[in-house]
């Protein structure tokens, strides 16, 4: 019991820890940078919507304001068979370059991305969600990456804001993440984008699957090309915090579901003889993170065996505490008032969701279709 206890520990520890230090070591011994140019290729920007009458508007004003050349630009808002004002409202924009593709039944976001990037003209097209607010040189710099002839996908970076504009939501665990993918880009690739807000090759997006998710699955789309994906600073999605923090934990459980999903099709991908240093990026930052949970409970079920000893007792105590605080704070919807508990309650929170995806992916159940998360509003 004590070797599976720090066995658990350590793997938890390589999960969150140990995958970022090698790929900070690997960076140092050879670094990738990206060599960016000011080129302005033509590009079509897509816009994933459902029911978005409330907020298309403003994401449309957004992307109007958009600091790219407007001959080299194409809008197209998807909506996946939306039965509000949605449709509508597109179609009011349709004298400032707005494009309305409209999907005939509703068959989830991604098919609804299909039918536009097969409408689409541009040599690179970038897609973006109604949550996802841009400032004006967003496009411009996210582009620029395209120069680099091995780069076939470009991740923004996530900033959460709250209603009145200033930077706040899931705070250290997203800056977390984005110096992850910081460190992936210097010493090889991502292995995953923003969802609400990334570029490709048009190349990358033929093998377009509308059943998997679009984000993770056109990453991989391009390695399997011999590309590289790569997350730019400059490229910045705003996002406005969820409004109410339970429907927050069904998007996590919805997003791991879906990418277990891509996994599951992507599992020769873990060749290492074929796909090099990539494998081992897939199995840390994916496989191993949604094996944490398991992980965490053979920690506190070994931990309960061993607390004759004062030094596991007192780890027993520690986890109980900790469990029961995230809990409480979880159903309560209190995550944001104690900053001291964020991060920790907000990991218990995600890694439950990850159980639960687990949970739901053996019992067969797959996502297709999606409700956009209610934000806070300005």
């Amino acid at each position: 019991m004590v070797t599976l206890f720090w066995s658990a520990v350590l793997f938890i520890f390589y999960a969150y820890l140990g995958y970022p230090l090698l790929l900070m070591l690997l960076s140092l011994i050879k670094s990738r940078p990206v060599k960016k140019g000011d080129a302005f290729p033509s590009v079509s920007f897509i816009v994933t919507a459902y029911n978005e009458e409330a907020r298309i508007r403003e994401k449309l004003e957004n992307t109007m304001a958009l600091d790219y050349p407007r001959n080299r630009l194409e809008i197209i808002v998807a909506s996946d068979c939306s039965t509000d004002k949605t449709d509508a409202i597109v179609q009011a924009y349709e004298s400032r370059r707005g494009r309305l593709v409209r999907a005939p039944q509703r068959n989830g976001k991604e098919a609804a991305q299909k039918l536009a990037v097969q409408a689409a003209s541009g040599e690179i097209l970038v897609f973006s969600d109604v949550a996802a607010i841009l400032q004006s040189d967003a496009v411009r710099n996210i582009i620029r990456n395209f120069a680099d002839p091995t780069v076939g996908c470009v991740s923004s970076v996530d900033k959460i804001i709250d209603a009145a504009g200033k930077l706040s939501g899931e705070g250290a665990y997203v800056r977390y993440e984005m110096f992850l993918r910081e460190l992936e880009t210097r010493a090889n690739t991502l292995v995953g984008l923003s969802g609400s807000f990334f570029a490709a090759r048009r190349t990358v997006c033929q093998n377009w699957q509308p059943e998997l998710q679009s984000d993770f699955n056109t990453l991989l789309n391009a390695v399997h090309l011999g590309l590289r994906g790569v997350s730019d600073p400059e490229s910045i999605g705003y996002y406005k915090t969820i409004a109410d923090e339970t429907r927050e934990y069904e998007r996590k459980v919805r997003t791991v579901l879906r990418g277990i999903a891509v996994f599951m099709k992507s599992l020769p991908m873990l060749n290492p003889f074929r796909y090099g240093l990539f494998s081992w990026q897939l199995l840390s930052h994916k496989l191993c993170r949604w094996l944490v949970p398991f992980a965490m409970v053979a920690v506190f079920f070994c931990n309960a065996t061993l607390i004759s000893s004062p030094f596991y007792l007192g780890l027993f105590a520690l986890q109980c505490a900790g469990y029961a605080v995230a809990l409480e704070a979880f159903w309560t919807n209190r995550l944001s008032q104690n900053p001291v508990l964020k991060l920790p309650t907000y990991l218990v929170i995600v890694n439950l969701s990850i159980l639960d995806a687990w949970f739901r992916y053996c019992r067969g159940e797959r996502v297709v279709r999606w409700n956009p998360s209610q934000r806070e509003a300005s």
